[in-house]
């Protein structure tokens, strides 16, 4: 874990003319790749910096490399689903075009052109059990994941055996 400039400043409050490890200038280029990494320095600071880390002597000179990197991380966006497009497209096909395609198997077929009403008619039953059965999968997907992490409920003392 790296520390911020603020918690070295802070560190190195009593300690500033006594001499810095391997291990501080290590720490302090670890928090120098951090705020690097975030794109709070250039790749030009961060060079010129980590030679300033090496040929720093005390805990002070130190603590001037990080003084202006700010101590917590960067706000960044939640991570996009890569599987969202593919959901979506699996969603329409089940909700529109699944049901149209069964519409067409379930027609009455043996009398020739079936009617308007009864074309409707079957379109209507099909997609409203297409869309009922989806939204009972919805409703127990999000269910089973909204208990996924509980512990079943604990019987009464004295209850059973």
């Amino acid at each position: 874990m790296t520390a911020s400039g603020d918690e070295i400043a802070a560190g190195t409050a009593g300690r500033g003319r006594l001499r810095a490890s391997h291990t501080d200038r290590d720490q302090v280029v670890g928090t120098l790749k951090t705020a690097f990494v975030q794109g709070r320095l250039t790749r030009d600071e961060f060079d010129a910096r980590v030679d300033q880390v090496y040929a720093s002597r005390t805990y002070a000179e130190l603590a001037e490399v990080t003084t202006d990197i700010p101590a917590g991380p960067v706000r960044t966006k939640p991570p996009r689903d890569p599987w969202r497009a593919t959901k979506l497209a699996w969603r329409t096909v089940y909700a529109i075009i699944l049901p149209g395609i069964v519409t067409l198997i379930a027609l009455p077929g043996g009398q020739g052109n079936p009617s308007a009403g009864v074309v409707i008619t079957t379109a209507a039953v099909t997609y409203l059990l297409f869309w009922l059965v989806g939204l009972v999968v919805m409703v127990g997907s999000r269910h089973q994941k909204r208990s996924a992490g509980q512990l079943p409920p604990r019987s009464a003392p004295g209850a059973g055996g």
